[in-house]
């Protein structure tokens, strides 16, 4: 079991709820279990890696504590989601909660795009243009382009197709607006999408909201496992909490390395001309990271 004060939970969101509604929910639930260890009231702070849709479902992870701090490492990390497509249709915001319009018009043989592509966002997406969420204006029935983006699919195999409606398995690098892709079909809305992977992250090992407990918290050691790893002495180790620099090594300029001391996550380190820096640092001492 790894420290509520730096863990990451994986957490199996149903649709219908707010990826926000799940952290807010993780955050009561775990504070509440805390407490009870404790015996006296303790607020777990908890952040998240990655929203998902309201009517989606699937990979959430939520960060605890100190955890927090390396939401930057864990957002582009490369996904897996398994979409439907409903075909003939056609969706305002790209999804089973819009306006959907029948048109009829259905592909004979539905294949999503794989590569780099640049696509338009959802205008019912939370990107800020001139300052504000696409959604609000959205919502408001303002008339706009949504801006493009790059997005990369890296595959996309179609697993069935049956009359309106075939399912994809996607893989795809962060940032992807999954609704876009299956736009591309042209008449087609995402009527289902769930994700089940997160990097090396499984939405099998995942627990649902409600069944969320201290024991399911996973070390952030497992969530980093993308990054190269530098094992720290305990000089070393007081080098990087004192925000020193230590030598490069073997690792090339802007690499991001996590720093490891006694098989616990000090933090991660960036190299820059030659050093490596430290960037986040999840303990302000040898003591404090020994005791989670």
């Amino acid at each position: 079991m790894a420290s509520r004060d730096c863990a990451i939970a994986l957490v199996d969101k149903p649709a219908g709820i707010t990826s926000h509604d799940v952290v807010f929910r993780a955050r009561g639930r775990l504070s509440a279990l805390a407490s009870d260890a404790a015996g006296e009231r303790v607020r777990v702070k908890t952040g998240h890696a990655g929203t998902l849709d309201p009517f989606a479902t699937g990979l959430l992870l939520i960060l605890t504590g100190r955890a927090t701090r390396l939401q930057r490492y864990l957002l582009h990390l490369p996904k897996t989601y398994v979409a439907t497509a409903r075909l003939g249709w056609r969706s305002d915001t790209g999804d089973r909660d819009g306006e959907l319009t029948r048109t009829g018009l259905i592909p004979e043989d539905p294949e999503l795009p794989a590569g780099k592509l640049l696509l338009p966002v959802p205008a019912h997406s939370a990107i800020k243009v001139g300052g504000e969420r696409l959604y609000a204006k959205a919502r408001r029935g303002e008339v706009f382009t949504p801006p493009e983006r790059e997005m990369t699919v890296y595959r996309a195999e179609r697993m069935q197709s049956d009359g309106e409606r075939a399912t994809f398995e996607i893989d795809c690098a962060g940032g992807t607006y999954v609704r876009s892709v299956v736009a591309t079909l042209h008449d087609a809305y995402c009527e289902e999408l769930r994700r089940t992977r997160i990097g090396g992250m499984r939405v099998e090992d995942a627990v649902v909201p409600d069944d969320l407990s201290l024991e399911s918290l996973i070390d952030p050691l497992v969530a980093l496992a993308h990054l190269p790893g530098r094992e720290l002495d305990e000089a070393d180790a007081m080098t990087m909490i004192h925000g020193r620099t230590l030598d490069a090594g073997e690792f090339a300029d802007d690499d991001a390395v996590s720093l490891v001391c006694d098989d616990r996550l000090l933090g991660v380190g960036r190299v820059r001309d030659g050093a490596l820096r430290p960037e986040t640092v999840l303990a302000a001492s040898l003591e404090e990271l020994r005791a989670r």
